[in-house]
């Protein structure tokens, strides 16, 4: 039985190298900029939450001293409402559109639809319904997979929650296309 021995010129073998990177750094900037939009969602949403509302949490069993242990936490960061929030964070990716670097090729997210009606610079973001919808998708997988870790920086008003949350303790931004988008 003969064995045929295929082999590649450096070229394709750099090509094929190159494609593959490619593929894994797009699938990582659009879990990155689900994390950071998913984020900013967030916080507009909690922001819009009158802050002097409270809501009792604990058990409201009374203690063998007589006492109970209920406790009163601003509405906004209780873990129900950002259950509640978190529901329909990312249906909100729809608002979003793509932004491709010229000089680098990566990818960031940038809301495209304003909030209070005000016309936004769209000239260079790509709309599509791909992006969004690979955006709500990355953005599902986060929730699904995090849902613990966002709930526990939104309840302590954590400063500086997209590189806290979405790099240091997702790992899904890396830092140079954090550094990046911070630049935006």
């Amino acid at each position: 039985m003969r064995k045929t021995v295929l082999i590649l010129a450096p070229c394709v073998v750099l090509c094929l190298f190159m494609t593959v990177g490619q593929g894994s750094r797009q699938g990582q900037d659009i879990k990155c900029g689900a994390c950071r939009a998913l984020v900013d969602e967030m916080g507009w949403a909690i922001s819009q939450i009158d802050p002097k509302k409270m809501i009792q949490t604990g058990s409201f069993r009374i203690n063998p001293d007589g006492s109970q242990s209920i406790r009163e936490v601003p509405l906004a960061r209780s873990e129900g409402n950002l259950l509640e929030l978190m529901d329909g964070v990312c249906e909100r990716m729809q608002d979003y559109g793509e932004l491709v670097d010229s000089s680098t090729s990566r990818k960031s997210y940038l809301r495209v639809t304003s909030r209070n009606g005000e016309a936004m610079d769209l000239t260079e973001a790509k709309l599509d319904s791909r992006v969004t919808s690979s955006l709500k998708f990355a953005c599902e997988t986060i929730v699904e997979q995090h849902e613990d870790e966002i709930i526990e920086f939104f309840a302590h008003e954590t400063d500086n929650v997209k590189d806290k949350l979405c790099s240091k303790r997702t790992d899904l931004c890396d830092h140079a296309l954090r550094m990046h988008h911070d630049e935006l």
